[in-house]
């Protein structure tokens, strides 16, 4: 349900809605069902236990939607001043958790690359919490993203354990972050190919953070700076 809402606030029209004949009689759900009624889209009601069968979840929602995929062309994005790459992310969970960060950041593009999961996969679905109707997403390969990100003019920071301290690291400037897979990292190739590698120092015994996690810190370090001026570690007075 709170997918559906999302989407429709987000000015996304579902192609159909469906509702559990058991949810029928929530006011929620009804007001959902009717917005999607009154922006263009057809609603059906589910026969009772449906939607149990159907849903891939223990407890499915009570109101799914039909939406057309929201990816688009390289060509038609914006050209950012904040994007975020994965390369290679394969858990679902991860990959919409950084859908729903960059939209929490402010992130302006979105790029799924080389074998990066599904966008569409139920798990990264119910895990972007709705950001996958907000945040401008291509899925593209390694090499053509690279280029476009080069060509937009914005420096390319990888992410690796021997690179530099984040805190100290220019991500005011327009800049792309790059994630590599949970377990391997990025690849070589990629690695060799940024301007900086950029890396999370960590006093523990872990020997490395998940991936959704270290979008978070860099994606609100980077905004944090562009609200200050300046990278955490830097002296003097913030420009």
């Amino acid at each position: 349900m709170e997918a559906v809402g999302t989407a429709l606030a987000a000015g996304r029209v579902p192609e159909a809605v469906f509702v559990a004949a058991e949810a029928e009689g929530s006011g929620e759900v009804r007001a959902v069902a009717a917005r999607a009624l009154a922006a263009g889209s057809r609603v059906f009601t589910l026969a009772p236990g449906v939607a149990g069968r159907v849903a891939d979840t223990v407890t499915p929602h009570p109101i799914f939607g039909v939406f057309a995929m929201t990816d688009v062309a390289l060509r038609e994005l914006a050209r950012p001043t904040l994007a975020v790459a994965c390369v290679d992310v394969r858990d679902p969970g991860n990959a919409g958790t950084v859908l729903r960060t960059c939209d929490a950041a402010g992130v302006e593009a979105v790029l799924f690359c080389g074998s990066t999961v599904d966008p569409y996969n139920p798990k990264t679905v119910r895990a972007s919490a709705g950001s996958l109707f907000h945040v401008p997403l291509s899925v593209v390969e390694v090499a053509e993203a690279l280029h476009w990100l080069r060509a937009a003019g914005l420096a390319v920071y990888a992410t690796s354990p021997e690179g530099t301290d984040y805190t100290t690291v220019d991500l005011a400037r327009p800049c792309a972050l790059v994630f590599g897979n949970e377990a391997a990292g990025l690849p070589a190739a990629v690695a060799t190919e940024a301007d900086a590698l950029v890396a999370i120092p960590m006093a523990g015994r872990a020997e490395s953070l998940n991936v959704a996690v270290s979008c978070a810190v860099l994606c609100f370090e980077a905004a944090r700076q562009r609200r200050v001026g300046r990278p955490a570690g830097a002296s003097g007075p913030a420009a």
